[in-house]
């Protein structure tokens, strides 16, 4: 943004950034039902595209008088790969995800599905050893190293979170069946259902709440439980991931508290109103 670019495209990937997250997504679907794994997927996209529109719209005359600065792009000498070379390998990983996470499909279902849920591990070695021939391939010994140790501090900086984040939800939401720390008739009075009251409050808690990445499931898995609307659910996932209240501080520090503040309404009405179609589609 402070280099140039719009404040539509700015804010779009903004929101994409962490609501478009691919294991967050396939975690979604395998954990809390593919319906909401789908619409948390539609929803981040279209949400993206309408933020950004609606920004650029609202903010059109900051932008044309906005200073432009200098971009810095990167010398390209050296790689040795391709774009479609680059591509291949990142949906060759997209698909990893996907088929290792793939759902037992309901009893008696016939078709498709229940054919990918019987060879699930099979296409998941065969990609994971197309995955070793790229890396072998097309990577120097450098990227490789580097790639195995970003991983693993990825795996060490997530895992401990997605770990507490079980043990937090459980303890203090229980499981479906079994009450625990938080009684399920608060819940239900809050969140149950899908009245506006009920999508606009899991917008805002999910706006100002801080989720670290893919804490958000497990805490949704014991909402549902405890009696949560499928509503205000994916109003809770759409504006959660994106929002918090220090993720708010430090954006207004560069866009501005007038920009931010726009930003995050746009976000929260927008969470509020797929919520609300979601539950009408979901059926409560």
């Amino acid at each position: 943004y402070s280099r140039g670019a719009g404040i539509g495209p700015a804010t779009a990937f903004l929101y994409s950034g962490p609501a478009i997250n691919v294991l967050a997504i396939t975690l979604t679907a395998k954990i809390l039902g593919w319906q909401l794994g789908l619409a948390r997927a539609v929803g981040a996209v279209v949400f993206a595209v309408i933020t950004g529109l609606l920004m650029a719209m609202i903010f059109r005359k900051d932008d044309a008088a906005q200073t432009k600065g200098q971009i810095y792009l990167p010398d390209e000498e050296g790689k040795g790969r391709t774009l479609l070379q680059d591509t291949l390998y990142i949906i060759t990983m997209v698909l990893i995800l996907i088929f290792a996470a793939f759902a037992r499909p309901a009893e008696g279902s016939t078709g498709l599905w229940p054919a990918i849920f019987a060879a699930k591990w099979y296409i998941t070695v065969a990609l994971l050893i197309a995955v070793v021939w790229m890396l072998k391939a097309w990577f120097t010994r450098d990227e490789r190293k580097s790639w195995v140790e970003s991983t693993w501090g990825f795996m060490k900086q997530i895992f401990p979170l997605l770990a507490g984040g079980v043990l937090v939800a459980g303890f203090m939401l229980g499981r479906p069946g079994h009450s625990a720390l938080i009684p399920e008739h608060y819940i239900q009075m809050l969140l149950g259902g899908n009245s506006i009251w009920a999508n606009l409050f899991a917008s805002v808690a999910g706006a100002l709440m801080y989720f670290a990445t893919l804490t958000e499931v497990p805490i949704l898995q014991g909402l549902l439980g405890a009696g949560m609307g499928k509503g205000p659910a994916l109003a809770l996932l759409l504006a959660g991931p994106a929002l918090s209240l220090p993720n708010m501080l430090v954006i207004g520090s560069v866009m501005g508290v007038k920009k931010t503040a726009v930003f995050c309404s746009i976000i929260i009405i927008l969470s509020t109103i797929a919520g609300m179609l979601f539950g009408v589609i979901a059926g409560r």
